[in-house]
Order: structure tokens, then C-alpha cells, then sequence
């Protein structure tokens, strides 16, 4: 099944649609459809419940979410060889989304997703300070460049890269003031991005010794 994912993905490497990368893409959608069918048909085994609960809990589960979203764009006319809009593209795009099939497969993603599940509350207030971050960097910044911020996008952007330490150079303050309050922003944003990191590396090593002395 690593395999099989990993073909699959290989694909969007590629943008010409030739005839045995069409044949791939049907042989493993079919493949994974296969999968998502049997999965449901013994979801009881998993949640350790009666089948009628069982049944009726396995789609709207986090992974079968996930699978069902990498396999829809195989079944779209995005694959048709038929013009259609750039929105829709995105769709095919969701492919990508098949790498999380392989947490299923391997055992250090499965730490890491028992991780992501413990740590799920911290995760989720710092994502809460993030995006509160950016939001007040936002403002501050529409207050202070009048003249380098007129949309609120390019504001949002700005702080994003900011929080990120990325720093494309396409947007950027062009009075001290501003570039004072880049240079803080960049600062808080180290530390902001490095808690995430922090939280997962921390959970990830202790699933790996109890595992070792399992």
C-alpha cells in the first residue's frame, strides 16, 4: 500500500496526462477505493463497537475523511483532458492528500499522529496565538504604513511571512517605524513557530521510549 501511494503521488510530478499515467491513476484509485469499501465493511474490528454504530461512525472519522478527499479528484472531469477552471485544478491537487494514508503503514507516523491526538489542546492554543499574532501585527501595521498596506490581504500576508521569518521581499515597510515593528515581529515569531515544533518533538520522543521498553 506504501507502494501504491507513493506511485500515485509521483503522478502529480508530472503535468501531461499521457496514456500510462492515466492507467495508473485508475489502477490505484481502484486500489484505494477497494481499501475504503473493506475498511467500512469491518469498521467494528477498529472502534471495537456493534457494526450498526460501527458503520455509521467509520465516514465521518478524521482518516476516512482524508482518504475520501485524495481519492474524489480521480473521479472529477479534472483528469478528463478537458479545459476546466483553475478552482477546479485545486481539486486535483488534493491527491497530495494521500500522504496521510501512509500513517496507517508506518510506525513513526503513527507515534506522530498519538502525538498530535494527546497534544491536541496545546496544539490548538497555539495555533489560536498564531492567528491572534498575525491579526494584531495586521493592525498595527495598517496604522503605521498607510502608504505600503492598502489591502487588507497584503496586510495579513505581510504578517504571516513575518510570523514565519520567511521574508519574500515582495512586501515590506518602508519607514522606520515600521521596519521597527518587522524586526519585533520577527523576533515573536521565532518563538511562536518553535512551540508547535517543541510539543510534538517532546511527545514524539516519549511515544518512542515507551515504546522501546514495550
Amino acid at each position: 500500500m506504501m507502494l501504491i501511494i507513493i506511485f500515485s503521488l509521483l503522478l502529480l510530478a508530472f503535468k501531461q496526462n499521457n496514456v500510462i499515467f492515466m492507467v495508473i491513476d485508475k489502477v490505484t484509485v481502484v486500489i484505494f477505493i477497494v481499501d475504503y469499501v473493506l475498511r467500512w465493511l469491518t469498521s467494528d474490528y477498529k472502534f471495537d463497537k456493534n457494526s450498526t454504530i460501527s458503520f455509521l461512525q467509520y465516514p465521518i472519522s478524521f482518516m476516512t475523511i482524508i482518504n475520501l478527499l485524495s481519492i474524489l479528484p480521480s473521479l472529477t472531469i479534472v483528469n478528463s483532458g478537458f479545459k476546466v477552471p483553475r478552482v477546479l485544478r485545486m481539486i486535483h491537487a488534493m491527491k497530495v492528500l494521500r500522504i496521510f494514508k501512509i500513517m496507517r503503514y508506518s510506525k513513526s507516523f503513527e507515534i506522530i499522529g498519538n502525538v498530535i491526538k494527546k497534544s491536541k489542546e496545546s496544539l490548538v492554543a497555539v495555533c489560536v496565538l498564531a492567528v491572534g499574532y498575525i491579526l494584531i501585527s495586521d493592525l498595527v501595521i495598517f496604522n503605521v504604513e498607510l502608504e505600503s498596506f492598502n489591502y487588507f490581504f497584503n496586510e495579513v500576508y505581510w504578517a504571516t511571512v513575518s510570523l514565519t521569518t520567511v521574508g519574500y521581499g515582495d512586501s515590506y515597510p518602508i519607514t522606520t517605524l515600521g521596519r521597527i515593528i518587522t524586526m519585533i515581529s520577527s523576533v515573536f515569531g521565532i518563538a511562536i513557530v518553535a512551540l508547535p515544533a517543541g510539543i510534538i518533538t517532546a511527545g514524539y520522543m516519549s511515544g518512542v521510549q515507551k515504546q522501546s521498553e514495550n
